[in-house]
Parts: C-alpha cells; sequence; structure tokens
C-alpha cells in the first residue's frame, strides 16, 4: 500500500491510497490538477473520499468527473455537497473496490464533518491536525471535544492524514502551553528539519498526538493548568478548558 499527499494550494493536502498494482483512490481533492497528475503517474483512480464540504476539499470533484465521469464519490449528509454519489454517516461502511472503511461522524469544524478510518490509516480532514485541531467554525466546543476523544481512542498505529500542513506553527503553539513536553519539543525539530528538506510532516500517528497533541491532552494537569494562567481564572471542567484552549490558539501569534 502506497499512501501520499498531494501538495494543493498554499498547504493543503489531497491524500492517495494506492495498492501495489496501480489502484487507488484519493480523499479531499480541492484541487483537480495534482490528482490527474497522479493519475499520468499511473494512479488508477477508483473513487473519491470526502471529509467536509469546504471549498479547499471538494472543489476539484467536478474537473476530476469531467475526465472519469463514472468515479464514486462517497462525503457526508450535507447539501452543500453536491457532487458525491453515495452519503455516509456514523456506523455506516465506505467501499471503494477492496479498500473498506469505517465512518465517523466527527462534528466541531464543520457540522457534517466526517471521517475514514480503515487500514490502520485515518482521514480525518481538519478536526484533527498534527498538534492541533481545526477551528470550530459551526460545531460547539463539546462537540468538537468528543469528536478528538472518539478519534484518539482509535489504535495507537493509526496514521493521522490530515487536511493541512500545520505542524511546524501547531508546534509552537503546543510548546507554550506545555513547554516541559520532551517529546513534544522532540517532535517540533524534527518537523522543522523535515519543511526546510521540503518533505511533508505527515502522517503522524494517534499515539504520537496522545502524546504531544494539547488538544488531546486537556486532562493533563500541565496543560490544565496553563489554560487557566492564560484565562485567568478557575476553568469548570474540560470542556471549558478545550474551549479556552482553542480560543487561545485562534489568537496566537508565534
Amino acid at each position: 500500500m502506497r499512501l501520499r499527499p498531494l501538495p494543493a494550494f498554499e498547504d493543503n493536502y489531497i491524500w492517495a491510497l494506492q495498492d501495489d498494482a496501480g489502484a487507488g483512490l484519493v480523499v479531499d481533492p480541492g484541487e483537480a490538477g495534482p490528482v490527474l497528475a497522479a493519475v499520468a503517474d499511473g494512479l488508477q483512480l477508483r473513487g473519491i473520499l470526502l471529509t467536509h464540504h469546504h471549498h479547499d476539499h471538494i472543489g476539484g470533484v467536478p474537473g476530476i468527473l469531467e475526465r472519469f465521469p463514472d468515479l464514486p464519490v462517497i462525503g457526508p449528509r450535507d447539501e452543500r455537497i453536491t457532487t458525491a454519489t453515495q452519503v455516509v454517516g456514523a456506523g455506516d461502511v465506505a467501499r471503494i473496490g477492496d479498500w473498506v472503511f469505517q465512518v465517523h461522524e466527527i462534528p466541531g469544524h464543520t457540522v457534517s464533518h466526517i471521517a475514514f478510518h480503515g487500514h490502520q490509516v485515518l482521514f480525518c480532514g481538519d478536526t484533527l491536525f498534527s498538534l492541533g485541531c481545526g477551528r470550530l467554525f459551526e460545531g460547539t466546543p463539546m462537540q468538537m471535544l468528543d469528536s478528538l476523544d472518539r478519534l484518539a481512542a482509535l489504535p495507537p498505529e493509526t496514521r493521522v492524514c490530515c487536511g493541512h500542513e500545520y505542524t511546524v506553527a501547531n508546534a509552537a503553539f503546543a510548546e507554550t502551553v506545555e513547554p516541559s513536553n520532551i517529546f513534544l519539543r522532540m517532535r517540533s525539530a524534527e518537523a522543522k528539519q523535515q519543511r526546510l528538506a521540503g518533505q511533508p510532516t505527515l502522517p503522524s500517528t494517534i499515539a504520537d498526538e496522545r502524546q504531544r497533541n494539547p488538544f488531546l491532552r486537556v486532562d493533563k494537569p500541565e496543560v490544565r493548568a496553563s489554560v487557566e494562567r492564560h484565562a485567568g481564572r478557575p476553568l469548570a471542567d474540560r470542556v471549558e478548558t478545550f474551549a479556552e484552549l482553542r480560543r487561545w490558539k485562534d489568537g496566537f501569534r508565534a
């Protein structure tokens, strides 16, 4: 199995998953160009998975369908996505060729956001990032925290394939929140070297994120204490801690 991020726009990734025979699928093609280039390079495209409705994740679908009009497109139940040939939700199974994925509903970034988990891979769009999480454009802090909790409960070896190259910027914030986390400092240094070498920092793993991502660590005493210091007041519970942590990140400048 070959898993690779196809760069798009300024910092997006379109994920391509390909078997040894060349057949494969793509996830969240915001642009058609990188996908069609992969096809020219040998990808035998069998289908498309979509995690949410934002244009930088679905905008390339019409251009791909012009070339492959019978291609299955699997996405969430959302009237804003007009190109899906199959809609799925929590508990459903998404199948493209021999690929089989469990579908998880993970609202927060958007209300209809979903993730696909299978073959030790998680396609999580803009919900869980390496060392971060997505902004809350439509959902509530409680919804997003519940979504992240469910993703964090997946097997530790699961590879986390998110939609953007944000690791270095997220690391700067995470180190501000939890400066004594040695694993986080090591990951931050590694990510900087990867980007300097022109390499992607992804995928990470669920184990990596549990160990280093502050948004999965709101129950850790140091993280909670750091958020309370920044907020200037005691916080009632883990949901309020998460909400303040996300608000802090929204205004953070390294």
